[in-house]
């Protein structure tokens, strides 16, 4: 059984909570942490009770992810094509990477991390301009084009907790695909996870039961998938909300115990799901 709340209401705040889509939980202190229409990198307590302008980046903040140190987080800006870094000890904000391999990004939307602390960034394009979904850098910076191949607004991402895949939300598919992780780092083969008809997935994040959660930024719903390559994705919806005030357009998702943390694109709110 699962409940859904508010956990942060950032309307009448200040600094206001404005339209948030990358959401992130600090390994070390369990802190909230989303991103603003305006380019604002916002920390939010444990409790939820206060809200504090970090930094900005002075764009569109996507998805957000901490590096495995805790040293950094990396935002993913749509006004500047690029993927910024934050030191979390200094307040420095500043570009990190801006493409690779001869291509840029042009909308540049999630970040997410291996046990090796390799970052892998979808680039989501424009539909008529299909181009690599998924660049991948090393610590130093050092990037490539990882996967080349065009998918359908790359979107959300999560690693298998083996790390021997990568899962990519596809929007306009509208599905998640599994991109095999060779045992020397290159790109494998792709398969359908699952197809979701009538959604706009966004956001995707394994969760403590091992199973693939998916916020659909429309209808306003989560839902939860067993990704078994033996099964065809069998899906259940954890969360719904027709009217859109619990969950509206909810976009990214990360986990804190058995908690699921929910950006809203369309509200000025952070939702918790409890499982």
């Amino acid at each position: 059984m699962t409940s859904t709340r508010v956990f942060f209401d950032g309307l009448f705040t200040s600094p206001r909570l404005d339209h948030p889509e990358g959401v992130a939980v600090h390994p070390a202190d369990g802190s909230i942490w989303c991103g603003g229409e305006a380019g604002q990198i916002f920390r939010i307590d444990p409790a939820g009770t206060k809200i504090e302008q970090i930094a900005t980046t002075n764009g569109f903040v996507l998805g957000i992810a901490f590096d495995p140190t805790a040293s950094y987080l990396f935002i993913c800006d749509i006004v500047h094509p690029g993927v910024f870094r934050l030191d979390l000890a200094t307040g420095k904000v500043e570009l990190f990477a801006d493409g690779a391999g001869g291509h840029r990004f042009r909308n540049p939307n999630y970040a997410v991390f291996d046990a090796q602390s390799r970052m892998y960034v979808s680039d989501s394009r424009q539909l008529d301009e299909p181009g690599p979904a998924v660049f991948r850098y090393e610590v130093d910076g050092t990037g490539e084009v990882w996967d080349e191949r065009p998918m359908a607004f790359a979107n959300g991402l999560a690693l298998a907790p083996d790390e021997s895949s990568l899962y990519v939300v596809e929007s306009f598919m509208p599905g998640v695909t599994r991109v095999e992780i060779r045992a020397d780092g290159s790109v494998g083969q792709r398969s359908t996870v699952v197809e979701l008809p009538g959604t706009v997935p966004d956001g995707i994040a394994f969760g403590p039961d091992g199973l693939l959660y998916v916020a659909c930024y429309e209808p306003s719903k989560v839902l939860r998938v067993r990704p078994d390559e033996n099964t065809d994705g069998d899906v259940e919806v954890v969360a719904d909300d027709p009217t859109a005030h619990l969950l509206c357009h909810p976009t990214n998702l990360a986990f804190k115990g058995t908690t699921a943390y929910v950006a809203n694109l369309g509200r000025w709110h952070i939702t918790a799901i409890d499982l």
